[in-house]
């Protein structure tokens, strides 16, 4: 593909996916025949017309396929048709070639006048008015002759609402155009048929969008509705990007700020008295039905269609009317505004009546029953909050969160019992935190303060909110709210402000600011101590700081009764998280294995450090699990709004990827995380950052950017700027150093962060110190360090952190001229690289094996020779590079027989991805 047509691709896209009004889906052929008409319309057809539905996104393609096309040259004629001008004569005309109306005097004689006459400009034929096959004619001329200079794009938008002559004139030319370098493209309502064009036009129709491509044009809307409301504007859009707009920004002005009932969400008044309009006239019945209709959620609409409740030819007024369409027996709006209008406009017991009739029709669907009931009450109904309840719990365990507390929220209000309505507003608030939504829970915190003064349901309200706000609220703002909280309920409700003091904790991780530190040691000072709670304060210790917490906060985590308890995956994360923290890696891994197994795939973890576990699986050597995880994290948190946890995770997924040679995605993927979070407020995830870019740097062999990157995870006075991630980088700090001369800065630095950890350093950290003293040491002295570096069994718990200590060391015995003690080290290091992926440490290990004289071909050249001759072929050119496609063509085989036979040899090399055939088939 030329270059210019990747900047074609990527203007298409752009227009289609992030147009702020709407944002078409067509499928893939017709994208290319639009675009193959444009180029080449002698091949493609010199007409096209697309359909689709109000709203669909019609004019927003013929925009973007006019900007692309006047990029490239052509000359773009536009007109848009419309019901007031569809009367007068050649109207369409006169608006589309009043740009060239200059061109008409090059025109011969003959054809000067009709087209005159049409423009308005000058005498008609007769007195008769402009002829259409005269003023055909002349079209046909100026437009060939503009062709003659530059090819020519026509765009007729709303063209069923063109005049008659016109369309019949520019009809009567298109039949001639063949072989001319002029498109006509029309763009056409669903429906509709466009004059003079009825026959032999290609159709290319605009359907609705996909799942995918709405929630990117509903996150990318200026005006967005709240998160809670997401998940309803989606469904109720139906794919229509006029539909996602407007019930978006209905959503977004929502002065209540929540909806807890059944049916349609609000659009904006003049939407609703255009399509609500619609409906003027026809018979009562007609807009009973309709209204029964719009108060069906599209799942009710599947249990119990409200069609076949209704007489036939009650239907058949809405259908002449444009409002509904009938297939199959079934009854749909025609487009997903009207339903919401129609619902809108009516008077609010005739909604209340529909809402009745709905629920009758659904009363052996218990949990969807419950919905119409809530929406058809005013006042208070026990009955109803108990049904709402259940619907709740439903929801719940089917990862519908938001569901499960607008269900609790609308059976608070219906609930004649103050203090149980105020659990189910707790309950309510404790379901919204996996939505992201920090104002709907602080709502439905105040709700709770405002039905019931119990003092803890309100802490327990507070620390839901608490919960929330780390995740989404500026870390410093957080922090000092949380510890506000804190500190309202120390004495009175410990517990609470035990776990809000938690969340506290989380946020001071977060920025990693040291004055906040001291706060939260106040504060666990002034909580009274209460049994059952030594694990919470254990924990917030160790978040806080975790270089001198140690091992005895960790046995007080580990003796909690729910500590190893599968169905309690809070205090499974709670523990992985702290194990992680004191580099207690195997037993963090162990513990997030089991919360993942038990937190269902749609749900977030629940807590908002959540990233370490992606980390403890990098750092464990498990990469493959790391980038699940950071996946798995990155979707949730970006559903709900949480850029700070789907930031954590994206870093991780950088560093997997520099590690693996994979260095432009892993840029990308660590500026992606900055972006996410401001780097001031964040030092934790802007650590985690530059980590990831200096280890693409090291993959390449730039150790200059690769310093520059490291160096910034200590402050200008050498101390840590994060006080536990900067640590994990001293080893590679002062590899970068060595290899551009920086020994004495990085000396400093590190002597500084040994004096810092002390004692308290975990043997993984002093593993580490260990390893940057002997790369910064001057070679005589440096070997005491190097092999301190691997002298605790333990290091083989971060294998790739070890394989790096294990060829520091094999390469300073090597210059030392002590080749056969580097063989072992060597050995072990290339395993451990090979096993990994790591390729650029790899091929680093290959070359300083074969500097040593080691055969490092021989296991896999064995191996090598034991593949069929098919095999090795198919092995050698996937180690060039080649794709499956490609060998396949070589070798006169499938693509899918290529894979296959990969997928069977890559154990037999021990191997465990493509980029390391090279290494394989290079050692030979």
């Amino acid at each position: 593909m030329e270059p210019q047509d990747d900047r074609r691709d990527q203007a298409w896209d752009l227009a289609r996916l992030r147009s702020s009004r709407s944002a078409p889906s067509v499928r893939a052929d017709g994208v290319a025949r639009l675009l193959q008409a444009i180029d080449d319309p002698g091949r493609a057809g010199t007409v096209q017309l697309l359909v689709g539905d109000a709203g669909i996104g019609r004019s927003t393609l013929l925009d973007a396929l006019a900007r692309d096309a006047d990029a490239r040259g052509s000359l773009v004629l536009r007109a848009r048709g419309s019901e007031a001008e569809r009367g007068l004569a050649f109207a369409t005309l006169h608006q589309l070639l009043r740009p060239v109306t200059d061109r008409i005097d090059t025109l011969p004689e003959r054809q000067r006048p009709a087209l005159r006459s049409a423009m308005g400009t000058g005498p008609g034929t007769d007195a008769a008015g402009p002829d259409v096959m005269a003023t055909g004619d002349a079209v046909l001329g100026l437009l060939s002759d503009l062709a003659a200079r530059q090819p020519v794009l026509v765009l007729l938008d709303d063209a069923h609402r063109c005049d008659r002559s016109s369309l019949d004139a520019l009809a009567f030319a298109a039949r001639r155009l063949r072989g001319e370098h002029v498109t006509l493209l029309l763009a056409a309502e669903t429906g509709h048929t466009v004059g003079g064009f009825e026959r032999d036009v290609p159709v290319t129709v605009l359907a609705p969008l996909d799942d995918a491509e709405a929630a990117h044009l509903l996150e990318g809307l200026p005006v967005r509705a709240a998160a809670r409301l997401a998940a309803d504007v989606l469904e109720q859009a139906a794919g229509s990007p006029l539909a996602l707009v407007e019930l978006s920004r209905a959503a977004a002005q929502d002065p209540a700020g929540h909806r807890t009932a059944a049916g349609p969400l609000p659009v904006g008044d003049q939407v609703a008295r255009t399509f609500g309009g619609w409906a003027h006239g026809l018979p009562h019945a007609t807009r009973q039905a309709l209204l029964c209709l719009a108060a069906t959620d599209p799942v009710d609409a599947a249990i119990a269609p409200v069609p076949a409740r209704a007489p036939h030819d009650v239907w058949e007024p809405a259908e002449r009317a444009g409002l509904v369409v009938r297939t199959g027996g079934r009854v749909r709006f025609r487009h997903p505004l009207v339903r919401a209008a129609i619902y809108q406009t009516a008077a609010p017991d005739d909604r209340r009546a529909a809402h009745e009739a709905v629920a009758e029709l659904l009363h052996d669907e218990p949990d969807r029953r419950a919905w119409h009931l809530a929406a058809a009450r005013t006042g208070q109904d026990a009955a109803t909050a108990e049904l709402l309840e259940r619907t709740a719990e439903q929801a719940r365990q089917r990862g519908g969160h938001a569901a499960a507390a607008k269900a609790l929220h609308r059976a608070a209000e219906l609930t004649p019992h103050a203090e149980h309505a105020g659990r189910l507003l707790v309950e309510a608030a404790r379901s919204a935190v996996p939505t992201g939504d920090l104002a709907w829970v602080e709502q439905l915190a105040h709700a709770v303060r405002t039905r019931t003064g119990d003092a803890s349901l309100t802490a327990a309200a507070a620390v839901h909110v608490g919960r929330l706000t780390v995740l989404t609220a500026r870390h410093t703002t957080a922090f000092t709210r949380l510890t506000q909280f804190a500190a309202r309920f120390a004495t009175t409700r410990p517990e609470s402000a035990l776990r809000i003091l938690a969340d506290a904790a989380v946020a001071r991780f977060y920025s990693g600011r040291e004055a906040e530190l001291h706060a939260i040691h106040d504060l666990l000072r002034r909580i009274p101590e209460h049994a059952g709670q030594e694990g919470l304060r254990a924990w917030v210790r160790i978040v806080c700081d975790p270089v001198h917490a140690g091992r005895a906060d960790l046995r007080t985590l580990r003796a909690q009764p729910t500590a190893g308890d599968r169905d309690r995956p809070e205090q499974l994360t709670y523990l992985g998280i702290a194990a992680w923290l004191l580099d207690q890696t195997p037993e963090a891994v162990d513990a997030f294995d089991l919360a993942f197994d038990v937190v269902p795939a749609r749900d977030a973890l629940p807590n908002g450090l959540g990233g370490a576990a992606a980390w403890a699986y990098l750092e464990r050597g498990r990469w493959d699990r790391a980038r699940e995880v950071s996946a798995r994290i990155v979707a949730s948190g970006t559903a709900a709004g949480l850029d700070h946890a789907a930031a954590c995770a994206t870093a991780v997924d950088a560093m997997v990827l520099a590690l693996r040679g994979d260095v432009r995605a892993a840029r990308a993927r660590a500026a992606r995380a900055v972006a996410l979070v401001d780097p001031l407020e964040s030092r934790s995830v802007s650590v985690y950052a530059r980590r990831a870019l200096a280890a693409a740097a090291s993959a390449e062999g730039d150790h200059e950017t690769a310093y520059r990157h490291l160096r910034t995870v200590f402050t200008a006075h050498g101390d840590p700027l994060h006080y536990h991630a900067s640590y994990a980088a001293l080893a590679d700090f002062a590899a970068a150093a060595v290899r551009i001369g920086s020994r004495q800065e990085a000396a400093g630095i590190v002597e500084s962060a040994a004096r810092r950890l002390g004692d308290d350093a975990s043997a993984r950290l002093r593993a580490l110190l260990h390893r940057a003293r002997g790369l910064l040491a001057e070679p005589a002295s440096a070997e005491p360090h190097l092999r301190a570096a691997l002298a605790e069994p333990v290091t083989e718990h971060w294998p790739f952190e070890r394989a790096q200590a294990l060829l520091d060391l094999a390469e300073w015995l090597r210059r030392r001229r002590r080749v056969a003690e580097a063989r072992a080290p060597l050995a072990e290091a290339l395993e451990t690289f090979r096993r990994l992926g790591a390729e650029p440490w790899l091929e680093r290990a290959l070359a300083e094996s074969r500097a040593a004289g080691v055969d490092v071909g021989t296991a896999t050249s064995e191996a090598l020779a034991d593949l069929s001759p098919q095999q090795q072929e198919i092995v050698r050119l996937a180690a060039r590079g080649l794709t499956n496609r490609e060998i396949g063509e070589r070798l006169f085989i499938s693509p899918r027989t290529v894979g296959s036979h990969l997928y069977r040899t890559f154990p037999r090399l021990g191997v465990t991805a493509r980029a390391q055939l090279r290494a394989v088939v290079d050692g030979v």
